[in-house]
């Protein structure tokens, strides 16, 4: 009778190219940062749903705050993954993307019948395309401009003015026609916005500096105390000029003859100097 069974002193491991890979851990820090914001994106829209408006705004700009401090504690903590930046961009996708969407719709637009679904949707596809481009583009844009409205700007002009109208003490906003058309054209402007080739100044160059001038620090503190003021009417302020900052900067290129496109089709070309730092 044959004996199947191996010999003692036979080697009965598996090759070495079969062996598995180690498997990569996930850096907790910047992943839970991100978690955070998707929540503030998801409280938003429920507390949209039971018709508190001033909360889902508050927690679409915590949403922001959270997202712009993932990708700096990743950098500084060496913590950079793959998973990280598309858990980012997915965060994104459901803060500013779906969240200021459903919140407008719901307050402002929902009344205006299918007419209302147009500036909603135009905003939640400009989100995506926004945020998809971003990322395939990401190698070969200025790092001083964003291409495009970014999407947490274009959720916070969108939810500056929610905010704003319902700390005036409006309600029932889809029935005033005045502000449901308000909000249908301001909703069009910041999802159109997104996908536009206008340069969107980044603040990453003044950012990533080491040290920054003393009357830097003067104007954080004056913005801040501003803000204190009147945070709805201030912050909507700010996103709104800034949203309007990216054509002034393309018109201006473009009467002093400069390229107005940010994305860069050569390192070696004089035209594209200062792109790919």
């Amino acid at each position: 009778m044959n004996d199947a069974s191996p010999l003692p002193d036979e080697d009965t491991s598996p090759p070495a190219d079969t062996v598995r890979p180690r498997r990569k851990g996930l850096y907790m820090l910047p992943n839970a940062i991100t978690l955070a914001a998707l929540f503030s994106g998801f409280y938003a829209i429920v507390m949209a749903i039971n018709g508190r408006f001033e909360l889902s705004c508050i927690a679409v700009f915590c949403a922001a705050v959270l997202d712009s401090l993932d990708g700096r504690v990743a950098r500084m903590t060496n913590s950079q993954s793959a998973f990280g930046e598309q858990m980012d961009s997915l965060s994104d996708m459901v803060s500013f993307g779906a969240a200021p969407a459903l919140i407008v719709y719901i307050w402002g637009l929902k009344d205006l019948g299918k007419a209302g679904w147009i500036p909603a949707f135009v905003y939640i596809a400009g989100a995506a395309l926004r945020l998809a481009r971003f990322n395939v583009n990401i190698g070969v844009v200025d790092k001083r401009f964003f291409q495009g409205l970014p999407s947490p700007a274009a959720a916070a002009i969108v939810i500056g003015l929610v905010w704003v109208v319902d700390d005036a003490g409006f309600k029932g906003v889809s029935q005033i026609p005045a502000l449901a058309y308000t909000a249908f054209a301001l909703t069009l402007f910041a999802g159109l916005s997104m996908v536009t080739n206008a340069p969107f100044y980044s603040f990453k160059v003044v950012g990533s500096r080491r040290t920054v001038p003393f009357i830097v620090i003067v104007a954080i503190a004056i913005a801040i105390a501003l803000v204190a003021l009147d945070p709805p009417k201030v912050l909507f302020a700010i996103f709104c000029a800034y949203g309007l900052s990216g054509y002034a900067i393309y018109a201006w290129r473009r009467m002093k003859g400069k390229r107005a496109s940010v994305i860069a089709t050569s390192t070696d070309d004089p035209d594209e100097q200062g792109l790919h730092r």
